[in-house]
C-alpha cells in the first residue's frame, strides 16, 4: 500500500498517480477507458484493474479510512480522474458503485451500512448497478411503482426496473422503490425510499435488452416479492427522493466534464470531420468545435463537487455529441447509412439524450433551479 502520509501532499500525489499510470501502460495492464459503465464482457477485467488501483492507493481515495478508503481529500480525488482521462485509462470499475453507491452511502449510509459495502467497492470484489427507471417512469422518475412493503424486520419488493446498465453482471444494486402508495401521500415524489438490494436473492430476474445498435448495453430486471432485510434501506424510510436526487446530481457532475476529456474529444472530431472541403462543411466543424471549448471551459467552472450547474455540462454535451455523430455521417454521404463506425455511431447518438438524466429533464432543472423560472405543469 502506498505511503499515506507522503500522498498528503497533492503534487506528490499527482506525480505519483501519473507514473503508476505510465508504468501500467507500459506493462500492458491498463486498459482502454470503457467510460463511465463497463461493458459487462469486459466485468472481469475491470475486477482485476479495480484490484490492482486499491492495492496501489488509487482507490476510495477521499473516503475515510476505516471504511476501505485512503483519507485523503476531494481534490485528490480529482488529480487522480485527472490523470486518467490525461492516460486514457479508466479511474474506477463503473459509475454506479465508485461514484453513485459509495457518494449515497457516504452521505446517508449508517456506519454500519459504510462498513459493509464501501470496502468491496473500493476492492473491485463487488459491482453495483441503478434500479431506478421503469417502464412507466423515466423522465418522470417520481411515477415508479415499484413497491417496498414493510414486513416486521424485512421489506418485500416487486416490480420493474429497465435501462439498467451491468445489471446482468452486478452482486448488489441502489434502488427505489415507493413505500407509501399515492393514495397515502398525493405528492409523487413524496413516500419513495432507496434501498441496497442484493442482485442474487430469489425473486430477481435480469434480462438483456437489444438496442438499435444490434448490442445489448443494458437490462431489464424484473422484481418478484423479493425479501431484503429492513437493513437494506438507505437514509429515512420515504424520503428517498431526497437521497436519488444527491445521487443523480454526483452523476451528472462527471458527465462530460472533464476538460481533458473533451479536448481529446474534439481532437478526434476535428480529425474525423478533416475531409470537409466546402464552406459550409467548414463552418459547421468549426461551430461544433467552438462549442465543445466553451462547453470545456465551462466544466473547467465545475470543480470536484458537482452542482445542479452540471446540468448545463450534461446538456452542452448531448448535445454536441449529437449534431457531431449526424455531421460525421453527412459527410461519409452514402456510406454513412450502411455499417460503420459513422452508422453505428449515427445509430447510437440518440441515446445520450436519454442517459444520466433525459435532455428534457436537464432543462426543467435549468429553468427551475439556475435561471429561476416556475415550475413545469404536472
Amino acid at each position: 500500500m502506498a505511503d499515506l502520509d507522503a500522498d498528503r501532499d497533492l503534487d506528490a500525489f499527482t506525480a505519483r498517480a501519473a507514473a503508476f499510470l505510465a508504468d501500467a501502460a507500459a506493462a500492458g495492464t491498463a486498459p482502454v477507458d470503457w467510460g463511465a459503465i463497463v461493458p459487462p464482457e469486459r466485468v472481469d477485467e475491470a475486477r482485476a484493474w479495480q484490484a490492482e488501483l486499491h492495492a496501489a492507493g488509487f482507490a476510495g481515495i477521499h473516503w475515510p479510512v476505516e471504511y476501505g478508503g485512503r483519507g485523503l481529500t476531494i481534490e485528490h480525488t480529482a488529480a487522480w480522474t485527472t490523470e486518467c482521462a490525461k492516460a486514457e485509462a479508466p479511474a474506477f470499475l463503473n459509475m454506479v458503485g465508485h461514484v453513485l453507491t459509495a457518494g449515497s452511502l457516504l452521505l446517508f449510509g449508517s456506519d454500519q451500512q459504510k462498513a459493509a459495502y464501501l470496502p468491496g467497492i473500493a476492492s473491485g470484489d463487488k459491482v453495483w448497478c441503478q434500479l431506478f427507471s421503469e417502464p412507466g417512469a423515466g423522465s418522470d422518475l417520481a411515477s415508479l411503482t415499484t413497491r417496498a412493503v414493510s414486513d416486521g424486520d424485512s421489506y418485500v419488493l416487486t416490480g420493474q426496473k429497465v435501462w439498467c446498465s451491468n445489471g446482468r453482471v452486478a452482486d448488489f444494486g441502489i434502488c427505489l422503490a415507493r413505500t407509501l402508495s399515492l393514495d397515502e401521500q398525493p405528492k409523487k415524489h413524496k413516500g419513495i425510499s432507496f434501498f441496497l438490494v442484493d442482485m442474487t436473492a430469489p425473486g430477481i430476474e435480469v434480462r438483456p435488452l437489444r438496442q438499435m445498435t444490434g448490442g445489448s448495453e443494458f437490462d431489464e430486471v424484473f422484481i418478484d416479492e423479493v425479501t431484503i432485510p429492513a437493513s437494506s434501506l438507505l437514509g429515512p424510510e420515504h424520503e428517498g427522493w431526497g437521497v436519488a436526487m444527491a445521487t443523480l446530481t454526483n452523476e451528472r457532475g462527471h458527465i462530460g466534464s472533464a476538460s481533458i476529456s473533451m479536448q481529446r474529444r474534439l481532437d478526434r472530431m476535428a480529425a474525423g470531420l478533416a475531409g470537409a472541403t466546402s464552406a459550409l462543411e467548414r463552418q459547421r466543424v468549426a461551430s461544433l468545435i467552438g462549442r465543445g471549448n466553451v462547453l470545456a471551459m465551462l466544466g473547467g467552472r465545475q470543480g470536484p463537487v458537482a452542482s445542479v450547474a452540471s446540468s448545463l455540462s450534461k446538456l452542452g454535451v448531448t448535445e454536441l455529441m449529437f449534431d457531431a455523430a449526424v455531421a460525421r455521417s453527412d459527410a461519409a454521404g452514402a456510406n454513412g447509412m450502411l455499417a460503420g463506425s459513422d452508422a453505428n455511431g449515427l445509430v447510437a447518438a440518440p441515446g445520450g439524450r436519454i442517459a444520466g438524466g433525459t435532455t428534457q429533464v436537464q432543462k426543467n432543472i435549468i429553468g427551475e433551479r439556475i435561471l429561476g423560472l416556475p415550475k413545469d405543469p404536472s
